[in-house]
């Protein structure tokens, strides 16, 4: 992972920035830069993955320098202006002023393989919840029902359980609860 860059209009805001980002515990080169074009050559120089800095540095505009950033470079912009659209989708807007966990927040974004800037991520699979074998019996006895009263087959039978227990919202165990119910006339 590569590590951040920061450059505000003063250097007491800089080394807040840089106490927040570093007290993070995902980036240890946490560093800052004076200008657009020590930017520049830090980025040169190091692999930078971030580079965090308000609308004006003092050489050049946010919007220049992100014209001579590397594509793989985000920038987080820290600005006042809520109607500031980013020109690019490499730079994020977070509204100033704002808390440390909102810029840890939005840093941990941009981690690699987070859903930041159209990279999205596969959700993980959710367990499929383990019945205990009473469940497992009564969603049996409420197939064989199915099978014997309505000449379903077992897939069917299971699909009928399955469907119904989704349309009501219950579970399966419900679902074939209620058919033991209603047959057990």
């Amino acid at each position: 992972m590569g590590c951040i860059l920061i450059s505000m209009p003063k250097f007491e805001d800089a080394g807040q920035i840089q106490r927040i980002v570093s007290g993070s515990g995902f980036w240890d080169q946490v560093y800052i830069c004076e200008s657009g074009n020590e930017i520049l050559r830090t980025v040169e120089d190091r692999d930078v993955s971030i580079v965090i800095c308000t609308k004006r540095l003092s050489d050049m505009g946010y919007e220049e320098l992100s014209t001579y950033l590397p594509a793989h470079v985000n920038m987080v912009l820290l600005t006042k202006d809520a109607g500031l659209e980013p020109f690019s989708s490499n730079i994020i807007k977070l509204l100033m002023p704002f808390k440390p966990d909102d810029l840890k927040d939005t840093l941990s974004m941009l981690l690699p393989g987070s859903f930041a800037l159209g990279r999205k991520q596969k959700p993980k699979p959710k367990p499929k919840p383990q019945r205990s074998e009473e469940e497992k019996k009564l969603i049996e006895k409420a197939k064989l029902i199915l099978m014997d009263r309505n000449g379903m087959t077992e897939p069917e039978a299971f699909r009928y359980i399955q469907k119904s227990s989704m349309d009501m919202g219950r579970t399966m165990t419900e679902s074939a609860q209620m058919i033991l119910l209603l047959n057990s006339e």
